[in-house]
């Protein structure tokens, strides 16, 4: 790992970048010098924050589980900036629900997006950072190392993404390239609030102990990874007990599974009263600014 990784001049490639971590993430990095190719879909926003970041920062509209876009968007990056630094595969999705109960449309979607997207990401970029000795930075989440009930196909594609950077990190270290994993609790960003807003998660996160169920600024996020990114780190974590849980994960995720057990035929119970209530398709859709993004593209490919 290189102590210090001076960004100025560089550049990174951020996916989901709109909003949320993937916004203050590139604002971040921007002020430390980098040039930002912002890659997602909501293409104003991005363009908002593209001149937010300045130094020649452009944005390009593409959806991460489409090969050819990502492709096509690599080569123009690597026109504007002459090569790509740093690769953060960050976008992400968050919605389902229970395995036995979701709209399987919605389930098979959230893990697309969050793995596959991951992997389609990096293998765009993954040349050009070799050539550069850069870095890869996969967002992962908590919910690679707790997998909470009602959120399966979140924490399988968190999980899944945190063992492919796991993996990469090994192929990848003798080009002169480094790869970490991020991995977040509770963030004030539109996924989380869409979250919160599901009718069947009401409460469930007040069950959490209190330092578990603390909601943090995303802020505190984009300093993280343009720390992470500098010192080329090999995890970027927000909050710090989310290491701890890492390191532990043999023990926690045996309490955390025992504490959920008790609490889960009610929420269960909660989730079936809500697809009664709207329907399967409305109770599994993604959530926060990101999901519509991403339920409105494909409303468009089916229509």
């Amino acid at each position: 790992m290189t102590a210090s990784y001076d960004l100025t001049g560089r550049s990174a490639f951020v996916t989901g970048a709109a909003r949320g971590i993937g916004a203050e993430s590139a604002r971040r990095l921007a002020s430390r010098g980098a040039s930002i190719a912002l890659v997602g879909f909501e293409l104003e926003e991005m363009e908002r924050v593209a001149d937010e970041c300045g130094n020649n920062s452009v944005a390009f509209e593409a959806d991460v589980t489409d090969r050819e876009q990502l492709g096509d968007v690599a080569e123009q990056v690597l026109e504007r900036f002459g090569g790509i630094d740093v690769c953060m595969a960050n976008a992400g999705i968050g919605g389902g629900g229970p395995v036995r109960l979701a709209d399987p449309v919605s389930f098979e979607r959230t893990m697309e997006v969050n793995l596959f997207g991951v992997y389609r990401t990096v293998h765009a970029c993954l040349p050009h950072v070799i050539d550069r000795r850069g870095y890869v930075l996969v967002v992962a989440s908590a919910a690679a190392i707790i997998h909470p009930p009602g959120m399966a196909a979140y924490a399988a594609s968190k999980a899944g993404a945190e063992a492919f950077a796991n993996s990469l990190r090994q192929e990848v270290r003798h080009h002169g390239v480094d790869v970490g994993v991020g991995y977040f609790s509770w963030i004030d960003t539109d996924l989380v609030r869409g979250a919160d807003a599901h009718p069947a998660n009401k409460g469930r996160r007040d069950r959490l102990p209190g330092f578990a169920r603390k909601t943090y600024p995303v802020s505190v996020v984009g300093d993280a990874v343009a720390e992470g990114v500098q010192k080329r780190s090999r995890m970027v974590v927000v909050p710090g007990w989310v290491r701890v849980a890492h390191a532990l994960r043999g023990i926690v995720v045996p309490l955390a599974e025992r504490d959920a057990l008790k609490q889960w035929p009610a929420d269960e119970a909660a989730f079936e009263r809500d697809i009664a209530e709207r329907g399967v398709e409305a109770s599994s859709r993604p959530v926060g600014a990101g999901g519509e993004a991403v339920t409105a593209r494909n409303a468009r490919e089916r229509a």
